[in-house]
């Protein structure tokens, strides 16, 4: 399969600002050279609410999410607007299944800054894209990255990941260019 047929699904869980869907599917056509389509909405994913955290468990909507057909697309990403986490970490900004179909990105704490207030917008859709990105890279069988200079180093807090650029290191783009699996950049 060619780049050009390839596609990449951006699926809005309940209400998510248009332009952040917009923004995310840009970046991925522009940096990984794919074709994004931002597909209908789906419902909140209320059945993933954990009550003691008041949070959802994103293992459990990826779970979810691996039992619906989205068959012209080769990878979805989902947004959301409910704060992420799983087991071992107090909160996530999205989530992927290595090598698998599914990630989501969670707008919930991109939208604060650490002292609470909130950043400009450009800032709030840049966080997002480089979620975005990040999660498809795992989908595309990238590994947390040692270089803080890679979209792929890991990035635990708003800190590191207003530090972290939009695209990868050299080291990691070469692996992706070189995996027969993905042909797009």
């Amino acid at each position: 399969m060619s780049s050009k047929e390839r596609r990449i699904g951006v699926v809005p869980f309940g209400e998510v600002p248009e332009l952040a869907l917009k923004v995310i599917a840009a970046h991925i056509s522009g940096y990984f050279n794919l074709s994004a389509d931002i597909l209908p909405s789906l419902e909140n994913p209320e059945f993933a609410l954990d009550e003691r955290r008041f949070q959802y468990n994103a293992a459990i909507i990826i779970k979810e999410f691996e039992s619906m057909s989205f068959n012209d697309y080769e990878k979805i990403i989902g947004v959301l607007n409910q704060d992420l986490f799983v087991p071992i970490f107090t909160h996530v900004y999205g989530e992927a299944k290595q090598g698998g179909k599914f990630a989501l990105v969670s707008l919930f704490r991109l939208s604060k800054n650490p002292d609470g207030s909130s950043p400009p917008s450009s800032l709030f859709y840049e966080r997002a894209a480089k979620v975005a990105l990040h999660e498809l890279g795992h989908l595309f069988n990238l590994f947390h990255c040692e270089e803080k200079q890679c979209l792929m180093h890991f990035a635990g807090d708003l800190e590191d990941l207003d530090e972290s650029p939009p695209y990868l290191c050299r080291y990691c783009s070469t692996y992706l260019r070189n995996d027969s699996s993905f042909q797009g950049l």
